[in-house]
C-alpha cells in the first residue's frame, strides 16, 4: 500500500462527512460543520487518533495529505494545520466509506522544493508569533555575519502534537537592526515517524560550515539521540546521517536534550547537555569534549548538579567581559552562575534569576547580552520576548 496519499474534496454548502472504518475502529474521518473542517486519522501507535482542523468557506478545496512522518491539512493549497504520526495509519482506500462528502483519493508524490534564503520579512519580534495557531517555543540565539539570529521551536497545540510528544521543529529568523526581521527556511524538521520531537540545542560555525546540534526525543521513549545538521550558507540545513550517538548509562538517556556547544581558547569543543544522573536521581548538566565535533567523550563530573531531581534545561554558556556565565532553567525560570575561570569555579550571584520569561538563552550584540525567550500563551510556547543585560563591577547581570 502506498503510504503517501492525498484526499481532496470541495466544501459543500450544507457541510458533510466521510468515514472509513477498519473493523469497529474509525480509521479516518472527515467532517465539515459550520465552516470548520476536522480530520481524524488513527494509527497503530495509539488508540487515540490524531486530529487536525481549520476554517474553510463553501467552494474551498480541502486537501488531506498523509505522509509517513507528517499529515497536512490544506485549504486551497495553503497549509492550515499539520500533525506528525508514528506507526502506520489504519486507513486504506480499498475500505468502504460512508458519508456525504465527495472525496477523491489518489497517490501523492512529494515535490522537492528549493527555498530562497529569505522567505519573507516582518517588523518587531517582541511579542511576535508566526501565525495565530503557531507559537514560539524555546529560542536559541546566536550572532553571525553581523546579524542576530534566532532559532526557535515551532509549536502547535502547546506541546500536545504527536500524542503530547511535542513534534517540535526548528524555525529560523534573523535581523541586522532589531527592527526588520527576515524569515528563513525551516532549519530542522521531523523527517521520520520515530522522531517524537526535535529538542532545543545550539549553533556553532567551524571551518566555514554552520552546525546545529540537537537531541531527538524518540517516539518509543528510547534514549534520545544527539544529532546534528549542517549548512555551508548558514540557511539551508541538511541532517547529517553520519552523526548520531547517545549518552552512557550513567545518565538517563531518554531525557537527554538541549546540547550547548562551545569552543575554548585551546581549540577543544565542549558540549553541555541536560539530563539526570541515573543512580543519584538528580538533574544535571553533563559535560562532554571533542577535538573535531565528531567524536565526543564524557567527562567524569557534570558541569552542574541540581539539588534534587529537577533537570536544568536549555543550558547556555557565555564568555563576556572577561568572565564566564553558565545559564540554565529550573522549572522554566532561568538562573545563572558566573566564574573567573572557564567551565568551573561557579559562584551564585545575589539574584540568580534572569527576568526574560521562559527558558531564555543569550548572544552578545553591541557589547550587550541580548536574551531571547518566550512568553507563554495558555500552556507551553507563545510569543517571542527579549531582555538585554550588561554586568556590574562584580560580574553580576544588570538588566534593562
Amino acid at each position: 500500500m502506498n503510504t503517501n496519499l492525498l484526499l481532496s474534496f470541495p466544501i459543500p454548502e450544507n457541510g458533510g462527512s466521510y468515514l472509513v472504518k477498519r473493523g469497529d475502529t474509525s480509521a479516518l474521518a472527515l467532517c465539515v460543520i459550520d465552516g470548520t473542517v476536522t480530520a481524524t486519522v488513527t494509527y497503530d501507535y495509539s488508540e487515540i487518533p490524531l486530529s487536525l482542523s481549520a476554517k474553510a468557506a463553501v467552494g474551498d478545496t480541502v486537501s488531506l495529505i498523509l505522509l509517513p512522518y507528517r499529515i497536512e491539512l490544506r485549504i486551497n493549497d495553503r497549509l492550515a494545520d499539520e500533525e506528525w504520526p508514528a506507526g502506520v495509519h489504519l486507513y486504506s482506500p480499498s475500505l468502504p466509506a460512508e458519508g456525504t462528502l465527495s472525496v477523491t483519493v489518489s497517490d501523492y508524490v512529494p515535490v522537492q522544493k528549493s527555498f530562497p534564503t529569505v522567505l519573507s520579512s516582518f517588523e518587531n519580534a517582541q511579542g511576535w508569533r508566526p501565525e495565530e495557531t503557531v507559537f514560539v517555543g524555546d529560542c536559541m540565539p546566536y550572532v553571525e555575519d553581523e546579524r542576530y539570529h534566532v532559532l526557535y521551536l515551532k509549536d502547535r497545540r502547546h506541546h500536545k502534537s504527536k500524542w503530547k510528544l511535542g513534534a517540535h521543529q526548528w524555525e529560523h529568523i534573523s535581523t541586522a537592526d532589531f527592527r526588520i526581521w527576515n524569515v528563513h527556511p525551516t532549519a530542522v524538521e521531523i523527517t521520520s515517524p520515530e522522531e517524537g520531537s526535535i529538542c532545543t540545542g545550539s549553533q556553532i560555525r567551524y571551518n566555514g560550515t554552520d552546525y546545529l546540534f540537537y537531541t531527538v526525543r524518540m517516539a518509543d521513549f528510547s534514549p534520545a539521540r544527539i544529532c546534528r545538521s549542517y549548512a555551508k550558507d548558514g540557511y539551508h540545513f541538511r541532517k547529517d546521517p553520519s552523526f548520531c550517538f547517545t549518552l552512557s548509562e550513567k545518565y538517563t538517556g531518554a531525557s537527554a536534550r538541549d546540547p550547548k556547544i562551545v569552543l575554548d581558547d585551546n581549540g577543544l569543543f565542549h558540549m553541555i547537555l541536560t539530563t539526570s544522573l541515573s543512580e543519584e536521581k538528580r538533574g544535571c548538566l553533563a559535560h562532554l569534549v571533542s577535538k573535531d565535533l565528531n567524536e565526543w567523550t564524557e567527562l567524569e563530573a557534570p558541569i552542574y548538579i541540581s539539588e534534587d531531581e529537577t533537570e536544568p534545561e536549555c543550558p547556555d554558556y557565555i564568555r563576556y567581559r572577561g568572565r564566564y556565565y553558565l545559564i540554565f532553567s529550573l522549572k522554566s525560570k532561568a538562573h545563572y552562575l558566573y566564574s573567573e575561570r572557564p567551565f568551573d569555579g561557579w559562584k551564585a550571584p545575589k539574584d540568580p534569576i534572569i527576568p526574560c520569561s521562559s527558558v531564555p538563552k543569550g548572544a552578545i550584540w553591541n557589547d550587550e547580552i541580548v536574551f531571547t525567550g518566550f512568553e507563554r500563551l495558555s500552556g507551553y510556547a507563545g510569543t517571542m520576548t527579549f531582555r538585554t543585560a550588561t554586568t556590574d563591577d562584580n560580574g553580576e547581570f544588570s538588566f534593562r
